[in-house]
């Protein structure tokens, strides 16, 4: 009869739950990985006109999605710039692309303000401003990051994400852009795009 030693015995056993443990602590969760990303979703805003404008106004073109403010002292310029450049090089292919600023400095980004700032920059971004709770419930939906710093009721300042969205003809996230991303770079993005081979 097979006698088996019990310091052994225990030794595998060990062995094999220390294995099960590791396998299970870093395999990879495909749960979590899996699925379109949370970014983007209803808004419901005013544009320069005064008119109401949803996301779904922009249904059957890419968009460029940047939240910012008026009296944003660096960002906010260096990327609508950025963006009019962009579209200034996509030529032809701009006519597929819906660039769109959104403030999030409602309590002093009227229509007006907003007509004025964006017009300066390029006359083909849309402006979009709203309530506070509408502001609030737009940036909700992209994940943006924005709160008021300073206790002036004019004198302040709005610190808030910096990223660029670039959403597909359903209001669909696609990628995002970081801050200071070359204007080239978005258009090889954006041309892959508008030309659906997304393998390169």
């Amino acid at each position: 009869m097979l006698r088996i030693n019990p310091v052994l015995f225990i030794i595998v056993l060990f062995v094999a739950g220390f294995a099960a443990a590791y396998s299970i602590r870093f395999t990879p969760q495909r749960a979590q990985t899996e699925g379109k990303a949370l970014i983007g979703g209803p808004f419901s805003l005013i544009d320069t006109d005064g008119k109401r404008v949803t996301d779904r106004n922009f249904r059957g073109k890419l968009m460029l999605v940047m939240f910012g403010y008026t009296h944003c002292p660096d960002v906010c310029p260096t990327e609508l710039q950025n963006i009019a450049e962009v579209m200034d090089k996509l030529g032809a292919d701009a006519s597929q692309v819906a660039p769109v600023f959104i403030t999030v400095d409602p309590q002093r980004d009227t229509k007006e303000v907003l007509a004025s700032y964006v017009k300066a920059v390029s006359p083909v971004i849309t402006g979009l401003t709203g309530s506070p709770d509408e502001v609030a419930s737009a940036a909700k939906a992209y994940r943006v990051y924005f709160r008021k710093a300073g206790g002036g009721t004019e004198d302040y300042t709005v610190d808030h994400s910096a990223f660029i969205y670039l959403m597909d003809r359903e209001g669909n996230y696609i990628t995002h852009f970081m801050f200071n991303t070359p204007p080239d770079t978005m258009v090889h993005a954006i041309k892959r795009h508008i030309s659906g081979d997304k393998s390169s």
